[in-house]
């Protein structure tokens, strides 16, 4: 099959890899244009671009996709497949009618759960014990279109959105090969997506890493987990703003009932604060203008002590 890769982050990479090796022409990459990035505003390409010009293939970088020139640019690619991973912009209904036999995404999450732009992180935020991924015929409708396949990977408990997104994206690699085989042998059935069961995902904002003392430890622990690497979950310290990388739920029986955002332990062993319910190990984290590190050296510099309340602006 001739075949079109739309893709721009990280994420894609594997799946692109696999693609360039699979025997199948891909016709050309489409990626976002370079950016001017760090303090010097050097131009930077996508990953996915380095990937395509280290193959050799034909790359595309259009401002809209949905212009006139990119369409026209599109239809003469005279692709069969449009395979679509993290590309970063919206497709007119023009440009999905384009490829010869369909469209299809890769999404990562277990559709209908978790539409949207940050599918990732909100399985890690709230809790789930597993993801995955989804091929999917590619509609108008955001993350809407009837699915191909569906692949399911057990989140661990010390699993990140970063330790999870690197899993998937090596999933998104097979589950895209077996695809493209059935594709290819029109052995594939679509299934219309359940629309009562649907969750959003929406792009993450810089609140949704403020820690609420008043919430169980168990849902600190996982929106420490599920915000990185941004915004990364913080709270406030002496009228600084504090980060958390890395903590642990746990139940302790101290002398007092603690109020929430209470410290309860600060010494060599690291550092417990208090929840609404159980209470929040941190084992590494920063302080505004500082270096990051483990929670018993920050104990030790900043002589952080047990009855000190988190959370408080000033």
């Amino acid at each position: 099959m001739k075949i079109v890769f739309f893709g721009s982050s990280h994420f894609a990479l594997p799946a692109l890899k696999a693609l360039i090796k699979s025997g199948h022409e891909l016709v050309c990459v489409v990626t976002q244009p370079d950016k001017k990035k760090g303090r010097h505003l050097r131009l930077a390409s996508t990953d996915v671009k380095s990937i395509a010009m280290d193959a050799k293939l034909k790359i595309f970088q259009p401002e809209d996709i949905k212009a006139k020139e990119s369409l026209n640019s599109l239809k003469k690619l005279g692709a069969d497949l449009f395979v679509i991973i993290a590309y970063g912009q919206i497709f007119s209904q023009e440009a999905l009618e384009i490829p010869a036999i369909m469209p299809i995404n890769i999404h990562a999450s277990l559709l209908p759960r978790y539409r949207g732009a940050a599918p990732i992180n909100w399985a890690i935020i709230n809790g789930d014990k597993k993801s995955g991924l989804t091929v999917m015929y590619v509609t108008r409708k955001m993350d809407a279109g009837p699915v191909m396949l569906q692949k399911e990977i057990k989140i661990e408990d010390d699993d990140t959105s970063v330790t999870l997104e690197e899993k998937l994206s090596q999933g998104a690699a097979e589950i895209l090969m077996e695809a493209l085989r059935i594709i290819d042998g029109k052995s594939y059935r679509l299934t219309e997506q359940e629309e009562d069961r649907v969750i959003l995902a929406p792009k993450l904002e810089k609140n949704d890493g403020l820690i609420d003392w008043n919430t169980p430890a168990v849902d600190i622990h996982n929106q420490v987990r599920g915000v990185l690497p941004w915004p990364g979950a913080f709270t406030a310290y002496r009228g600084k703003m504090l980060k958390i990388f890395q903590a642990d739920s746990l139940a302790l029986f101290p002398s007092h009932k603690p109020l929430p955002g209470e410290v309860v332990r600060a010494d060599k062993h690291g550092i417990v604060v208090a929840a609404a319910r159980g209470f929040l190990e941190i084992k590494e984290l920063q302080l505004e203008a500082a270096k990051r590190m483990p929670a018993e050296n920050f104990v030790m510099g900043h002589k952080l002590a047990a009855g000190e309340i988190l959370g408080k602006k000033s």
